[in-house]
């Protein structure tokens, strides 16, 4: 019998949303044949329930996977899982308070990925950080395997722990360079020309009010960012800064993820302001399109992209970039990005990784 296979943390399947879903996407598809796959996912998210998906049980939650409810929607998948599981795969440390009751009770493997330090971000409170923090804590030392997606997060997790975990980092393979159609040239008109590009939530942590303004400071590049701007105050008070300087397009969400891939696959440069987290899977993805990349001057992503790109700490150093950069050092940047993607960042790969975990 197949061993099986339970994934917890996740918005759910098919792929909607994030990071963590589409490793749960990929794990299934190339995995669900070797193993009972479970996929836990919050049945607020799907209008549509199915059943099975790329070979995998899907089963629902009535929570949110998201925010506060996360953290019972995280234990209540736990609890019902680590009845018949084998091995609970646990992405996330929301609902790892619970891991210290299920090991008492059960000898069931738990495998958990930590992430990219969830606790440090500026968007939490210092109650919401305390929590995720001791949750980290429980997730590492009552998992039995711990899994890191970065290299300075796996040092992290020994120095503060003394606990070794698996390097695994995400894939990128699943993104593909998108022809411009004419219907996008005529919808969105700065795609006729070169611009800077990045998609992202609209968070202080991924350094979006740095980025525009060193975008505002100089002509020679637009710039399009993609995210939820309504969302916080910090978003709708950079739109309204904005608003009148004609080359600064601040784009809502788009859903469309056919419309997406051409707006990011065509950019004359890639923007990654991303300050938090580990192996980013954005940045992995406009690695993998062989985009050139600018990135935030941090630990993480120096790594992921070995000190290959471009890095900017402040809105003075990205002008600096931006004003220097020539056609044959942006070549240069894009070739370095999709050949330590293609070594690096395959989903097949990293299935393989998962499989010798279960």
């Amino acid at each position: 019998m197949n061993k099986k296979i339970a994934i917890i943390g996740t918005v759910g399947l098919p792929v909607k949303y994030g990071g963590f879903e589409t490793l749960a996407e990929h794990l299934t598809k190339y995995l669900s044949h070797e193993y009972a796959m479970t996929v836990y996912c919050s049945a607020k998210s799907y209008e549509v329930k199915l059943p099975m998906h790329n070979g995998a049980k899907l089963e629902y939650i009535n929570l949110d996977a998201n925010g506060v409810q996360s953290i019972p929607y995280d234990i209540l998948s736990i609890l019902k899982s680590y009845r018949y599981a084998d091995t609970i795969l646990v992405l996330g440390v929301s609902g790892c308070i619970i891991l210290p009751f299920v090991k008492f009770f059960s000898s069931k493997k738990i495998v958990a990925n930590i992430d990219g330090l969830e606790w440090k971000r500026e968007k939490w409170n210092k109650y919401a950080k305390w929590f995720l923090k001791f949750s980290e804590k429980q997730a590492v030392n009552y998992a039995d395997i711990v899994i890191t997606d970065n290299q300075v997060i796996q040092d992290y997790v020994l120095e503060e722990y003394g606990k070794e975990s698996t390097l695994i980092t995400y894939g990128g393979d699943h993104v593909e360079r998108v022809s411009l159609s004419q219907e996008i040239s005529e919808v969105y008109p700065f795609t006729n020309d070169k611009y800077a590009f990045k998609v992202c939530r609209i968070e202080p942590e991924n350094n979006i009010h740095s980025i525009i303004e060193a975008m505002s400071m100089q002509t020679k590049l637009p710039l399009v960012i993609i995210g939820n701007w309504d969302n916080s105050n910090y978003g709708k008070d950079l739109r309204t800064k904005y608003k009148d300087i004609p080359h600064i397009h601040l784009l809502d969400p788009i859903y469309d993820q056919n419309i997406l891939d051409q707006i990011r696959a065509n950019c004359y440069v890639y923007l990654h302001g991303h300050s938090a987290g580990g192996t980013n899977p954005s940045l992995v993805e406009a690695m993998y399109l062989e985009l050139p990349i600018f990135a935030y001057d941090v630990a993480y992503n120096l790594e992921t992209t070995e000190h290959q790109a471009s890095y900017f700490h402040t809105a003075s150093d990205l002008l600096d970039l931006i004003e220097k950069m020539t056609e044959g050092s942006l070549q240069k940047n894009a070739k370095s990005m999709f050949e330590i993607a293609t070594k690096r960042y395959v989903w097949k790969g990293i299935a393989k990784e998962y499989a010798k975990l279960f």
